[in-house]
């Protein structure tokens, strides 16, 4: 069998280390916000090349506390992908604003950016983007639409760890990036851990009043805060992890290859773009018979999932919210979207044989 995820055997090399850090941890006595959070935090913003990360407890409350940083007035209008995962949208919901759906790119599954400024209007805000499945969005375009119109950037980052457009990594180009480090993703942790990165100061300092119950100064509540706190041994062990991402992402990449040249043209790809570094957290293919083509696959000791099975618009959660917003293009997606094993532990043999068994379909 060859099983989709497994993380027992994706952080299996780096056990020892793991245990070393529990015990520092565990024998410092400190457990919440100290120098393990402060270490991952420069470590991290020196990856992503940003002034500043600050940690938090998980990647939907880095998008939560990005959009509460900006103090935008309630029901203000952010534009939002309508192909993405629902913790984005929650995000936005949860601040009381109200989320705008721009459909993706066919091609990218990234939000489409010629489809943005029809969608802007008086109470528009902010454009929230996904860098989805590991591949940045158009941010060039993206940026220069921003700054016509005066809005903030959010990028949700939880699956672009390491990713880069022209040579800018994801968490860098907006006002804000969120992250993730659900331990599934290419940076992944042993439980939920978040972060956001940032280049201005007066961010930086309301996200971390915000993360800590509103407050700087012990018993000084400066902010209404949340309890959202990247917690020391997380931090300790995603610090770990950060020393290998560039090997991971590299060894994903190598897969990526694989399946990008031996996959028949039956299955649509991913596409591959000049300037564009894509780190595959998910390795999906498009195929119009994909539950046919899933089920075949298992029975052949191949394990897949579906990123997503259900668009946002049509989740019983947003009735009220999306207020029946048309989606086709992110409905075909989800409809037809189908996620191949491509994970750390994941070897080319693997990857092989699941090429050899998909191009007898």
């Amino acid at each position: 069998m060859i099983e989709y995820e497994n993380l027992l055997k994706v952080n299996q090399d780096a056990f020892d280390e793991y245990r070393e850090a529990f015990d520092r941890v565990l024998k410092s006595g400190w457990y919440i916000l100290g120098e393990q959070v402060k270490n991952f935090e420069q470590a991290f913003s020196a990856y992503c090349n940003t002034r500043y990360c600050i940690g938090v407890a998980n990647g939907l409350d880095a998008l939560i506390l990005s959009l509460k940083a900006l103090d935008l007035e309630p029901g203000s209008e952010v534009i939002v992908p309508s192909n993405t995962y629902i913790a984005t949208i929650l995000s936005i919901v949860h601040n009381g604003l109200q989320p705008i759906l721009v459909e993706p790119d066919i091609n990218t599954y990234n939000i489409d950016p010629s489809l943005i400024e029809e969608k802007i209007t008086s109470r528009t805000r902010a454009i929230m983007v996904v860098h989805l499945y590991g591949k940045l969005c158009n941010m060039e375009a993206i940026r220069a639409i921003a700054f016509k119109h005066d809005l903030k950037i959010i990028e949700d980052c939880a699956q672009a760890h390491g990713a880069s457009y022209h040579e800018t990594r994801a968490g860098n180009w907006g006002d804000l990036g969120a992250f993730s480090f659900y331990p599934t993703k290419n940076l992944g942790a042993l439980g939920d851990a978040g972060a956001v990165t940032c280049n201005d100061e007066m961010l930086k300092n309301k996200i971390a009043n915000l993360r800590n119950y509103g407050s700087s100064v012990k018993y000084h509540n400066e902010d209404i805060g949340f309890n959202s706190r990247l917690d020391e041994l997380q931090a300790a062990l995603l610090s770990i992890k950060l020393k290998r991402l560039d090997h991971i992402n590299s060894h994903k990449r190598s897969l990526a290859h694989l399946y990008l040249n031996g996959l028949k043209e039956d299955f649509i790809k991913p596409v591959v773009q000049e300037g564009y570094f894509d780190v595959y957290h998910i390795f999906n293919i498009r195929h119009p018979k994909r539950d046919a083509l899933k089920e075949y696959l298992l029975k052949h000791g191949i394990k897949t999932e579906i990123h997503y099975p259900i668009a946002p618009n049509k989740q019983p959660a947003m009735k009220e919210v999306l207020h029946d917003q048309p989606s086709p293009i992110a409905e075909l997606i989800h409809s037809t979207t189908l996620s191949l094993p491509i994970s750390y532990f994941h070897t080319t043999d693997d990857v092989s044989r699941v090429i050899e068994i998909m191009n007898c379909y």
